[in-house]
């Protein structure tokens, strides 16, 4: 088995939900949110129940911050769950 180093895990998905809530912090800033949000609600067949509400920086900030620190959280535990308990490999398998 190849084990995978929790840290790189950890950064990885950090990057990504943060650069995904900063686009939505963009979508809010811009004005496109509203229709974003509706769409994916209707979607799902549901009516759409919130308001997006207007642009912080502060809270746009602080939505990406706790998103990464969860993201990298996430990732590290999956790393170590990984190399605890992930696939054990069979180098002499005939």
């Amino acid at each position: 088995m190849k084990r995978i180093h929790p840290h790189s895990i950890g950064l990885v998905l950090a990057i990504f939900v943060a650069l995904w809530h900063t686009l939505w912090a963009v979508l809010v800033w811009a004005g496109g949110a509203q229709a974003v949000i509706d769409f994916i609600f209707r979607l799902h067949m549901i009516t759409p129940p919130y308001q997006i509400a207007a642009f912080s920086l502060g809270t746009a900030a602080g939505l990406v911050f706790v998103t990464a620190a969860a993201g990298y959280i996430f990732g590290w535990v999956m790393g170590v769950v990984w190399n605890t308990y992930g696939p054990v490999s069979v180098s002499n398998a005939k």
